[in-house]
């Protein structure tokens, strides 16, 4: 399941839809990621998310077949946030289920590691200084690289 949108969601309502899509799981695993109140040591006031809706959702329907591919999962869910969302805010839920807590684990981390640096979502903070867009960061892209070295 794959969501774009730009209301909140409530978490446990999320883990219990996953856990019924998933019936017969041993483990679920969750990721929220929130927007953070600190960045490069300048406060955020907020930030706002944008995206193109068609290029956004196929890249995520990819992103989860190759997570797919890789695990034997019972369920996926994905919802990412866009608009202007303000520190404490969700943005983005991936949650799994799998017969095993290991490969829950591992498709969760690998879902959001290629969320962060291959769908197509940008992002400008607003800080004391102004706005400006956020670049993509060099750590991501290597834990996201990472994954591709164990499809090899």
């Amino acid at each position: 399941m794959i969501r774009i949108q730009h209301e909140d969601f409530d978490p446990g309502a999320e883990i219990a839809r996953l856990a019924a899509d998933g019936a017969g799981a041993g483990g679920l695993c969750l990721f929220v990621g929130l927007v953070r109140d600190m960045a490069a040591g300048q406060p955020i006031a907020a930030m706002t998310l944008e995206h193109y809706p068609a290029m956004a959702e196929r890249e995520l329907a990819r992103i989860e077949a190759e997570a797919r591919s890789r695990w034997p999962l019972r369920a996926v869910a994905v919802i990412h946030r866009y608009g202007r969302l303000e520190p404490g805010d969700r943005i983005v839920l991936v949650a799994t289920a799998a017969d095993h807590r290991g490969h829950a684990f591992d498709a969760c981390r690998f879902l959001i590691d290629w969320l962060k640096t291959r769908a197509p979502f940008w992002k400008k903070e607003e800080t004391p200084a102004g706005e400006h867009w956020v670049a993509a960061r060099t750590d991501d892209d290597e834990t996201a690289a990472a994954w591709d070295k164990t499809r090899e």
